[in-house]
């Protein structure tokens, strides 16, 4: 196809808009890992990831101190939990949407209605995720980093694998991948040699993926941005080439 899906999809979105949507998802971030394990990043790795995921999307540290306070008991808050589902766009292609949630029965009805208004189909439990992988994804700034070196330091740590992407701004970035359960190593790893980390989580990466014309891919792209619309969903796997 002439534009990658990344530059499509980036070029259906408002930067305004993004950044609102980023601030929601990494305050909820913020808040599930201190209910989780408390308001003191030191000694709580789930919230030392959604701090350093906010300042990813230059959350204000204003902001980002608040929604630590709100959740430690400071202030009135809400408690999410993390939920999946699953379900097929147009065309055939599998979604994974996951979401962060007060309210369970709300966020399906959205989400399933989501799936019907752009011609897909929401499935259950299961009915897509075969289809992926789940592993620890980290992001890097590739400036002034040396790929092959990079690769052989962080083998040892459990890197499974390491490819080019680009951020939400298009800017470009290093993606390091590993099995779930090697997270904390790859983790350790990167911190033992100080290489500074722009994201990272949990994510499902496709088996394989299934390309489309231009035309199908957007008819896609409007069911993955509708679903992105919505305040619950935090983001939207996909199998789209």
């Amino acid at each position: 196809m002439g534009r990658t899906f990344e530059n499509r999809k980036l070029a259906m979105l408002k930067r305004g808009d993004r950044d609102a949507k980023a601030f929601t998802r990494a305050g909820r971030q913020i808040s599930m890992a201190v209910k989780a394990g408390g308001p003191d990043a030191d000694n709580n790795p789930g919230l030392r990831r959604a701090i350093q995921n906010a300042r990813a999307v230059n959350m204000p540290k204003d902001r980002i101190q608040g929604a630590i306070e709100k959740a430690a008991g400071l202030g009135d808050v809400d408690e999410y939990k993390t939920v999946f589902y699953e379900g097929y766009g147009p065309h055939g292609i599998a979604l994974i949407v996951e979401a962060a949630t007060d309210n369970p029965t709300r966020t399906v009805a959205n989400v399933r209605f989501a799936f019907k208004k752009e011609d897909g189909n929401l499935g259950s439990t299961g009915s897509v995720a075969f289809m992926f992988d789940q592993f620890g994804v980290f992001r890097l700034d590739p400036e002034g980093l040396d790929r092959d070196e990079l690769e052989l330091t962080l083998i040892d740590h459990g890197l499974d694998q390491l490819d080019d992407g680009i951020n939400d701004d298009g800017d470009p970035v290093l993606v390091l991948r590993c099995a779930r359960e090697d997270f904390g190593n790859l983790q350790a790893g990167l911190d033992a040699n100080k290489i500074a980390v722009a994201s990272s989580g949990f994510e499902w990466v496709p088996k394989t993926t299934t390309e489309l014309s231009d035309e199908q891919t957007d008819a896609v792209l409007k069911l993955i941005d509708r679903l992105e619309q919505d305040d619950d969903v935090q983001v939207v796997f996909h199998n789209l080439g």
